[in-house]
Formats: C-alpha cells, structure tokens, sequence
C-alpha cells in the first residue's frame, strides 16, 4: 500500500498556558477520530503545541482508501415483481439508483418477508480529496475561552496567523477566516523568522533551527536539566511545583533558565507568602538549603536564548523586590488589626445573595460545630478549640495579604492567629476548615479542623441547594461536589459514629431556624439526598466496588460512611465466593417474596407447621445479636449473623407455601418474611446484587 506524510500546523497569537495541554489532548484525539471516520489508515500520529502553534504531523497514511462492497436493500420481492414475474418499474428504478442491473438482484428473508437486495461497489477516495477535511478537525477545538478579531464571525481561542497543510511536499487547500494553507511557517517571535516546510517529517528539526521546540514534553525536559544545574553547581534545592512546570513549559518556546535574588530582609515574611508570590504571580521556583529553609533566590525560565541573560535576571529582580515590598507592607499593616475588628467587617462581605454575608456564614458554621461536637461527643477542650476556631475561621478574608494573595486565605489566618495569641489547636483549625482543597486532596489532621471544615462545607451545601443552587454539568461554582467528597471523606477517615443523614438533618434545622428564604423542603429534601448519593457512590467507586454493591449498600441511605466501605468490602468477596451460594439465595429470596404483600403483624398462633415456627424462632434469636452489631459497626459478624438464617429459610420454603389461598395465613407468613427483610435490608439489599448463581422468587 502506497502511503503518505502529512503536516497541519495552525499559527496563532499566543495562547494562554492553561489551555495547551488540554488542546494537545483534543487535537491528537479528533485527528484520530477524524481519520477513522475517512477510512484513511495511518501508522503514527504526533501531536505538537506551543504558546504559538498547534500542529500534527500523521506518518505513513494510506493515499487511497479501501474499495468497499455494500448490501443494499430495495423493494420487497411481491412489489419488484409483477404477475407475471416480470421486473416492475420499482425494481428497475431501484437497480439504476444503485447503478447496478436487474441481473445483479437477490432475495433474502427479513422478518418473514422477502426483499430484492444487491451488491453495490464502491470506489475509495484518494487521500488528496479527503484531506482538505481537517479544516472541520480545526473548527471543532473547543476551548473554555474564545474571541472574535477584526470582522471575523469565528469564535477560536485566538487569531490565526497562518496554517501549514502539507500531503508530502503538496499544499492540501483550505482556508480559515481569511487565512489560505501554504508551506510557510515562522520561528521564534524574535530569535527565528519565515520559512518553508518542505517534508512534514523536517518539521520539528525546521522548528528548532528557528528557535522553537515544538514538543511540549522536550521541553519540560530540557528545562529540568538546566534547573538541575544549578542545584549540582550552587548546592540548592529547587522546590519543582508541578502544575509550575508545566506552566512555564506552555509559557515558553525555547527555554532558558535563570537564576535570580533578593534581599534576605524579605525571608521574615512567611515562607507561603514568598512561595505563593514568586509562583502565583511571577512563575518562578523558590529555593531551598539542605534543611528545607527558603534562600534569598529564585529560579525563572525565559522564552529565548542565553543571550544578555544577565539582564533578564535583574529585570525580574526588579519585578520581584516590588511584589516582596507589598507583601512586607500587607504583613505589617495586617498585624497593627485584630481578630475582632476584622470579623465586624465580614458583615460587609457578601457570601450569596440569598443566603446573607460571610458574618452570616460564620454564625451558621459556628451553630453547626456546636451540635457536631455534641453529636460526636468530643472532650470539653477539643469543642471549645472548635467552637473558638468556627467563630474566627474567615477572619483573614479581610486581611490585605488574603486580598492580594486569595490562595493564602487559611494559611494567613493560622498565621495571623497565632501573632494575635490564640490556642494551638484553633490556629490550625482555621487553616484546616478549608480542606481538602481537591477531590483527593489532604485532610484536616486536627479533630477541630475536621469538625469546623464539616461544618462549613455542610452549611455551603445544604444552603445553596435549598435556594436553588444545584450543581448541573460543569456548572458548579460554589465546589459543592468537591466538598461533600470533603465531608464523606473525612467521616470516612475521622471513623466518626454519625450518619450523613443526622448531620444533614442537623443543617437543615439550622437553617429552618433562620430567616432565610428556601425551596420547598420536599424539593430540598431529594435534591440533597440524591446529590449525597451520587458523591458516596462515586468514593464507594473508587475503592474498587461494583456498581450493584454499591447500589445494594446505598439502598437505605448512606448512613455511616465507614461502615457502607466495610459493609460493600464484605459483599464484593460474597459476590464471588461459591460457598454463599445458599445463603445468597435464602437471604434474597426472603427480599423477592416479602415485596409482594402489605405487613399486618405475625402470630404464632396461627402457624401451622414446625418450620415456619423455626424460621420465627430464629428470627428472634439473631435479632437483638444481629441489632447490636450492626450498631457496632462489625459488618463481617453481621454477615455471619445473616448467614445462620440459612438453612432455616430453606426448610421453610421447602415446606411452606407462602402464597397459599388462604389470605389470613398468607398475609402471615408474607409479615414474618417482611420481619426477617427487614433484619437484612438493615445491612443491604442484597436483591439489588447481580449474584453469579440465578436465585430463587
């Protein structure tokens, strides 16, 4: 098979960092995507991004596609022929449509009727009338920001320059918003200049002859190398953040490492103050000694040669003292207040329109710790920490490092709490509430920390659901998914004895006890539910559970998260375990009859046969066992428990008819088979598992 190699390059103004990466990932898979689609066979696709460019390079693609032979269907065989078994009008007209003949018909059986069906050939395309469709793989990038420029109507991510389309050494034509493909691409925005492409496999060596490199992963690499220097040379320990690495990476076209310094005066600052302020606000690397304590340097990485790279280093020098100079002045400014006077001014702060101020939040988070402490039955000390730490926790929202650095809010009110003299356990608290900062993000390592970041994110959830803010798609700007996984999390990890459902209950009564004007409480109610559920099924999905277990261990609320882990621990090692075969099928096939009837009581009187006697007797001896180790928490010996029901539930099926025409006897039985459900939906319904063996109904 003859093949090809093509390279489409798409020059832009520079594009934000952020956005490369995911764009690479889109590029590379709607050029597969696209491929498949055309039937055009390759052997590799390169992808290739820089602030500048967007490119692919598809080696050994096929120059033709495959011919292909299609099964078309046409009349059925009563209308293609007419009486005399001559062809109608129909089946003629349907053969020309195909440009096949009535010589070329056959009959096959579909759904009981016959029907006039032919081969019909297709000829492949070439890969040279295919290839002018990658202008629709380009239109369909996505990116969470567009523009318009100058009197364009398409919306990209910014203005195209130019565009590369090359079959070998052919141009393919296309055009975008005024911009025709050719050969010509450009280098580095100072160091290169215009050139020509004349193979798509010359790309990348054209590039770098020009300053760029075009392979996002060359130069990540190629800036460790250079960072790795300087540690070897100046005996330092570069702290490498990397989501800044990656930054800087998508910042730049041809890296060049530098290093910086500044005045040792700054280091009195706290140490989050100058990381945050060299890599939030200026993409450069602190560095460290050989015991972790931050040097008065700082590693940056230029888009460009070597060349008066002095100078660039004393340009961000310059840059830095001034961002150093502020926080000093913000640092000092904020410690001549106090906690109290900054908690007046949270009155002024708006958290949401409906829901009141962040003082109003405070007062919540501050009730909510109270009845959580209770609830939790910590130690006298350890509520006062929180109840203190909730009643403080957004002080520093106010503060001028927290306004101009808003990642520092926690770490400037630990900070600062400590300078203003309070407990220990509450400073760090205040810094704890806001985690986790991501899905998986770390935990609060202090019982106060964890209590009030519960407290916050439950008021945060149940309060935006009940005024209608529900998280839908990607739209959710309040984090409300990411903090019930905070909740679930740390129940999860703290092992704490509370249902989520208490805790909800709680919120909502603190909410009801308020002025605040909310949706109806049926609507909010199922809201939060569901919106609970989806977030623990999700962790139960993480932990490697089946979606059936989960769904089973789920059925009658969340209840104790810890104990919903061990519980579908327990029944995804049953699930697969052949020896709880008949225990499997006693226990669900008890749930399957029990639907099929309304509870009216049991009594014994009316039994009339020793093994309906047994199954009750039973039922009762493992109650109150089963009862207290379930509110233990001891999901394998209730487990155990269950499984003693056994052989009595088999003997019972075997000798009684549940259903018997006697409506008193049978409504009965069906109440003493609700009785014992009712002991096992208690640890999960287990009819919900889809149990390797058929089960009995």
């Amino acid at each position: 098979m003859t093949t090809t190699n093509v390279l489409f390059e798409i020059g832009l103004e520079e594009m934000p960092a952020r956005f490369l990466t995911d764009t690479e990932k889109q590029l590379e898979q709607k050029t597969i995507d696209w491929l498949k689609s055309i039937r055009l066979p390759y052997e590799k696709i390169t992808t290739f991004v820089t602030p500048r460019r967007l490119a692919v390079v598809i080696e050994g693609l096929a120059t033709k596609q495959s011919d292909q032979s299609e099964k078309v269907k046409g009349p059925a065989k009563s209308i293609a022929l007419d009486q005399e078994g001559n062809w109608s009008k129909a089946a003629i007209g349907f053969t020309k449509g195909q440009k096949r003949s009535v010589a070329d018909i056959y009959f096959e059986e579909v759904k009981g009727t016959e029907y006039v069906f032919v081969n019909k050939y297709i000829e492949g395309a070439t890969a040279e009338a295919l290839l002018p469709g990658f202008k629709e793989v380009i239109l369909q990038l996505h990116f969470p920001k567009n523009m318009r420029w100058a009197n364009k109507s398409l919306r990209f991510i910014r203005p195209i320059r130019w565009l590369i389309a090359i079959n070998d050494s052919s141009v393919i034509p296309f055009e975008i918003a005024g911009v025709t493909t050719s050969n010509v691409t450009y280098g580095h925005r100072f160091l290169g200049g215009k050139i020509t492409v004349h193979s798509p496999l010359a790309y990348k060596k054209v590039l770098k002859d020009q300053f760029v490199m075009v392979e996002s992963n060359e130069r990540k690499q190629y800036i460790m190398e250079q960072i790795e220097q300087f540690e070897e040379q100046e005996g330092w320990h570069v702290l490498k953040d990397n989501d800044l690495l990656e930054e800087v990476t998508q910042l730049v076209e041809y890296p060049t490492v530098f290093f910086g310094t500044f005045n040792e005066t700054y280091l009195t600052i706290p140490d989050e103050v100058l990381i945050t302020s060299m890599k939030e606000h200026q993409r450069y690397f602190p560095v460290l000694n050989d015991n972790g304590a931050l040097l008065p340097y700082f590693i940056g990485v230029r888009n460009g040669d070597e060349n008066h790279i002095d100078l660039v280093a004393k340009g961000n020098e310059k840059v830095l003292k001034a961002r150093l100079s502020d926080a000093m002045f913000f640092y000092e400014e904020d410690q001549k207040q106090s906690i109290e006077e900054n908690n007046k001014k949270l009155a002024r702060m708006v958290f949401q329109e409906k829901l009141g101020t962040i003082a109003d939040k405070v007062n919540r988070v501050t009730i909510l710790t109270d009845k959580l402490s209770g609830l939790l039955e910590v130690d006298e000390v350890t509520k006062r920490n929180a109840i203190r730490a909730a009643e403080i926790s957004k002080f520093d929202l106010v503060s001028n490092m927290v306004n101009e650095f808003t990642k520092l809010q926690g770490i400037m009110g630990e900070k600062y709490a400590r300078i203003f003299g309070e407990d220990e356990r509450v400073a760090r608290a205040i810094n704890e509430h806001y985690m986790p900062l991501s899905t998986s993000g770390a935990l609060p390592s202090t019982v106060e920390g964890s209590i009030v970041s519960i407290a916050d994110k439950l008021d945060t959830i149940v309060g935006c659901i009940s005024v209608g803010l529900i998280p839908s798609g990607s739209q959710d700007p309040y984090a409300l998914r990411r903090q019930a996984i905070g909740v679930l999390r740390m129940l999860h990890e703290k092992k704490w004895d509370v249902s989520v459902e208490t805790l909800l209950k709680v919120t909502k009564e603190v909410f009801q006890s308020l002025d605040i004007e909310t949706e109806s409480d049926e609507i909010t109610e199922e809201h939060i539910r569901s919106f609970f559920y989806a977030r623990a099924s999700y962790l139960l999905k993480e932990a490697t559970n089946e979606q059936d277990i989960i769904h089973a261990v789920l059925a009658n609320g969340i209840g104790n998260i810890s104990f919903a882990y061990n519980k579908a621990k327990v029944l995804a090692l049953k699930k697969h375990d052949s020896h709880f075969k008949q225990t499997q099928e006693a226990l669900v096939r008890i749930l399957n009859i029990a639907k099929k009837g309304e509870y009216t009581g049991v009594d014994s009187s009316l039994f009339e046969n020793d093994y309906e006697q047994q199954l009750y007797d039973q039922y009762q001896l493992i109650k109150p066992t089963l009862t207290n180790q379930l509110r233990a928490l001891q999901a394998e010996q209730s487990m155990d428990t269950l499984t003693k029901l056994t052989e009595t539930v088999h003997a019972f099926f075997e000798h009684t008819m549940v259903m018997t025409e006697d409506e008193i006897i049978k409504q009965n039985r069906i109440s003493l088979l609700k009785d014992v459900a009712n002991l096992i939906y208690q640890f999960a319904d287990l009819s919900i598992i889809e149990w390797k063996q058929q089960v009995s109904s």
